[in-house]
């Protein structure tokens, strides 16, 4: 046996053991539950997560339901895609734009009790596998919603269903609750060198 013949052998002994480790792991885990997840952190890509998820979802058939908070005045290509698959996807749009432009905390608060009404109807509503309530985080943080309330509602739902929570400052309570929490570490951004928001990457 020449050298290479030698890496090969050892690499392939090796790939067994795991290969046999992690089916056992794997084997271990019996338990089917819905999951309350929580993208949060400062770095880009927590809605982006979420949307792939229900692309996910879309391709075994599931109904999504998708509550964009804060977010109502953008016209998005996430938008677009949804359309494509009407009675499978819901998705609302309940906002006027990011709280530095609508300079109203009012309507600010009376739009976030819309879309948390969305979100519940879609969790009580047997029909949806999957509900991602997009930017639900800032809504807590700016206190336009109770955080007690919403981590209640949310923990009120089908053995089976699986929530997505979105944005930043994800709160304690939230956070303690979910199932799975990514945080998204920004460690470089093109719009800190002035390039401004793309099509296709941010909307």
């Amino acid at each position: 046996m020449d050298h290479q013949d030698d890496i090969n052998a050892r690499h392939n002994a090796k790939a067994r053991k795991r290969q046999a480790f992690m089916q056992d792991k794997i084997a271990q885990k019996t338990q089917e539950k819905g999951l309350l997840i929580v993208h949060t952190g400062k770095g880009k890509g927590k809605s982006t997560a979420a949307f792939g998820m229900a692309c996910r979802a879309l391709g075994h058939g599931m109904k999504v339901g998708i509550v964009q908070f804060i977010k109502g005045g953008w016209a998005t290509g996430e938008r677009a895609v949804y359309a494509a698959f009407p009675g499978q996807v819901d998705h609302k749009a309940m906002g006027e734009g990011f709280t530095w432009d609508t300079q109203d905390r009012v309507r600010d608060i009376e739009w976030a009790r819309a879309g948390w009404d969305e979100v519940r109807r879609m969790i009580a509503d047997p029909s949806y596998a999957l509900v991602i309530a997009d930017e639900l985080n800032i809504v807590l943080r700016y206190s336009y919603l109770p955080v007690e309330e919403v981590v209640a509602g949310l923990m009120d739902r089908d053995a089976m269903k699986h929530v997505i929570v979105t944005g930043r400052n994800a709160p304690d309570a939230l956070i303690e609750a979910a199932d799975l929490v990514t945080e998204m570490v920004q460690i470089k951004h093109h719009f800190q060198t002035g390039v401004k928001a793309q099509k296709g990457i941010e909307f």
